[in-house]
């Protein structure tokens, strides 16, 4: 358990050798919060209605990979509440979380608690971070692995997956309807839903560590509720960061929305860093295929045409997942990108 950064680094006033960055995975010069990521107001009303909604949403995918929703349906005091509870798990003593703790990261054993990356033993080097994830569909059967304390845990965390869910699929259909395809196209490939909580603890020199590596997620599409500054997104060649608006979601666009949408939506290139001042606790949402089946993802045969021809090739959603998992272990700089072998 001393492995986990918030259980040592509290006052420490150097950055451990083993969580400095090689200079090409630093942070880099300062980075300005970009003002134009969109931010999209769900809620229809005389001025506006789904169709504008569904056409800035379609927009957004295809400019940034990434926008933020506001009254999105899920309430500001149950965001209020995950943000306390998670305060209070992070802050509980080592011993009461010593059974969820785990070496690697393993999401399909159940809920585990980790520090940096996906295999801590065999990395050069570490992230500035500690995540707790698990699974959360079908909820009866995940919420048995869930932490037992705080004691109010399971039944708070499960009323939130609930509300996620019900935005996330909300979303999915104005993304399908935005791409000409039909409300309930993504159900298929969005059974999964997981999350994974980051908690970035103060760093004393931020200019030499990360709290994760640049990367895209290979799921289908992730739902962020961040409290303080440290998203950051990649377009265009520059490093943009992504502003912490208060009870608002980040919807970041994914592999699999890039292939299913035969290349018309953009997936998001995307980091975290860490500051020296005050800890960041990121709660995320992931909605993806389930990857212990063997799911065939490919572009949507409606959006191919002899104008329109297929970019990506048919595969199981499970290899693809072991091909980025292997992706991610490979050494710096790569010249490919995960979705490479699988275009035509």
């Amino acid at each position: 358990m001393a492995l986990l950064v918030s259980s040592w680094s509290n006052g420490v006033q150097s950055v451990p050798k083993d969580y400095v960055m090689p200079p090409e995975k630093r942070p880099g010069d300062f980075v300005s919060v970009c003002n134009e990521i969109p931010v999209i107001d769900l809620q229809e009303n005389a001025n506006i209605d789904r169709w504008d909604i569904i056409q800035q949403i379609h927009k957004a995918c295809q400019e940034f990979g990434v926008f933020q929703v506001i009254n999105h349906g899920v309430s500001e005091k149950m965001m209020e509440d995950m943000r306390v509870l998670y305060h209070e798990f992070f802050n509980m003593p080592i011993d009461d979380k010593l059974g969820l703790f785990s070496e690697t990261s393993n999401v399909a054993s159940g809920c585990s608690l980790f520090t940096s990356g996906l295999d801590y033993h065999k990395e050069d080097v570490h992230y500035w971070r500690d995540t707790l994830r698990h699974p959360c569909h079908p909820l009866e059967e995940c919420t048995p692995s869930w932490p037992e304390k705080p004691a109010r845990y399971r039944e708070e965390v499960g009323k939130y997956a609930v509300e996620v869910r019900k935005m996330g699929f909300k979303i999915l259909d104005m993304i399908a309807e935005g791409l000409g395809l039909n409300k309930g196209y993504f159900n298929g490939v969005s059974e999964e839903q997981a999350m994974a909580i980051n908690h970035y603890p103060p760093c004393p020199d931020p200019s030499v560590a990360m709290g994760f590596g640049d990367h895209t997620d290979p799921n289908l599409i992730t739902f962020l509720q961040q409290d303080q500054y440290g998203l950051q997104m990649h377009k265009d060649g520059k490093w943009l960061g992504v502003d912490p608006i208060p009870n608002a979601f980040v919807v970041t666009i994914c592999y699999q929305l890039e292939i299913i949408s035969n290349g018309k939506l953009k997936s998001a290139e995307h980091r975290g860093v860490t500051n020296s001042t005050e800890p960041r606790t990121s709660i995320v949402t992931f909605f993806g295929p389930n990857h212990t089946l063997p799911i065939v993802v490919e572009p949507a045969k409606e959006l191919v045409s002899s104008t329109n021809p297929q970019v990506f090739k048919a595969y199981q959603y499970n290899n693809f997942i072991t091909n980025y998992l292997a992706y991610l272990n490979k050494p710096l700089p790569r010249s490919e990108t995960p979705l490479d072998p699988y275009r035509l």
